[in-house]
């Protein structure tokens, strides 16, 4: 008899990738035999990096983890999670306004497949304040980000500041 391979997803923009992210990213990949980061693709948004610079920035950025895989799809996350046999989406949380955004997508989701479980991943005190947006407002002032950010994410940053110098 096999055992089931136990899956789950953690989806997000990731742009950039932060070291709240890696964070969540390492504990969970210890949870489960496969954990799938899912980045999403908007073609109507325009981000600071390219969905191909987020998917590189991932890859380089948990290359030592060997249950990771990095997906995009289209459509709603709970329908690719059953297309693709995941039973669990992992979330992130820094602070009670994000429980309470979490905890709404986590009922909508139960409703449209009551299969899948949310599993919510308070973040590391020390990453409690970061995120993607915070990281690329206050890089316009060229502030220092270097203990926010994985360090190949800070040097595409800085390259990208430098107008791709």
């Amino acid at each position: 008899m096999s055992k089931k391979i136990r899956k789950a997803m953690f989806a997000g923009s990731f742009d950039p990738i932060t070291n709240g992210h890696l964070d969540i990213i390492c504990r969970a990949s210890k949870l489960f035999d496969e954990l799938q980061i899912g980045v999403l693709f908007n073609p109507n948004k325009k981000g600071l990096f390219t969905f191909e610079e987020r998917v590189n920035l991932i890859k380089s950025c948990t290359g030592h983890l060997d249950n990771i895989k990095i997906v995009s799809f289209d459509g709603l996350l709970v329908n690719y999670c059953e297309d693709n046999g995941i039973d669990t989406l992992v979330r992130g949380v820094r602070s009670g306004a994000d429980v309470e955004y979490e905890l709404q997508m986590a009922h909508m989701n139960r409703e449209l497949n009551p299969n899948i479980e949310t599993i919510i991943l308070p973040t590391t005190t020390k990453y409690s304040f970061i995120s993607s947006s915070l990281i690329k407002e206050v890089l316009m002032f060229d502030a220092d980000v270097k203990n926010l950010v994985p360090k190949v994410v800070l040097d595409e940053l800085k390259r990208k500041n430098n107008g791709g110098k």
